[in-house]
């Protein structure tokens, strides 16, 4: 238990410091400049990062969500004080349909601009920071409100069940490494153990009943974000990181 709650701090800490910097970087995880950049041809910063990320995932699933993310950071300090958990199978289909419609409307520029001419990581940004100018401050504080005004209002982490267009590119990725058979990591679960005190439902940020999918041996679930909150909880050591 000691180790594992050592394993909580040190990733609070880190997604605290990356929810930190987010005013430097968000426009490397935004979804309006691969759009501005699409219509000359352009592959940006964004695009690289979000093509990393579904590569990534392959091995790590979504651990970005809970290590690095900072709009997810952003959704837990909600957290803090609005408790409530979402039903996923109700929500969790909004952020595709947000998706293939960002994708389809990033495509067609491309094709509208000739094709890829040049990569430019770099695009829109100043000297490669994002809020460094008046306007880029503004758009940072209208994120910022999206991502906290959401989960305030539905619950846990709704802004990344209904908003995030970064999600879609990691399941793509975690469910490529699988059929790959590429080693990846996960939480295994020991139902035998397992004496049913849904704690780890409880602690879940993502609002997934880990106690009914841990039955299966493993907690196989896209919207897993692999915080291993669940696992900290676990009095019993039902639950593990492995690889």
């Amino acid at each position: 238990m000691k180790r594992t709650n050592r394993f909580q701090k040190v990733r609070i800490a880190v997604l605290t410091v990356s929810t930190a910097l987010f005013p430097l970087s968000f426009y490397y995880l935004s979804p309006v400049i691969p759009l501005q950049g699409s219509l000359n041809g352009v592959v940006t910063g964004s695009l690289v990062m979000f093509a990393l990320l579904t590569v990534a995932a392959m091995v790590l699933g979504r651990s970005f969500c809970s290590w690095l993310c900072p709009a997810g950071g952003l959704q837990d300090q909600v957290a803090l004080s609005r408790t409530r958990a979402v039903n996923v199978a109700r929500l969790s289909w909004v952020k595709y349909v947000v998706w293939v419609v960002w994708l389809t409307v990033l495509l067609s520029l491309f094709y509208s601009a000739g094709g890829v001419t040049t990569i430019d990581v770099t695009f829109a940004t100043e000297h490669g920071l994002s809020a460094a100018s008046f306007e880029a401050l503004v758009a940072y504080g209208c994120v910022v409100s999206v991502f906290m005004a959401v989960p305030l209002l539905v619950g846990r982490r709704a802004a990344c069940h209904t908003l995030c267009w970064i999600a879609p590119f990691m399941v793509l990725g975690r469910r490529l490494g699988r059929a790959l058979h590429i080693p990846n990591l996960h939480i295994y679960a020991q139902p035998d153990r397992c004496v049913d005190c849904k704690q780890c439902t409880s602690n879940c940020p993502m609002s997934l009943d880990v106690n009914l999918i841990a039955k299966t041996g493993q907690i196989d679930s896209d919207n897993c974000i692999l915080c291993g909150r669940c696992v900290a909880g676990c009095k019993r050591k039902v639950l593990s990181m492995r690889w």
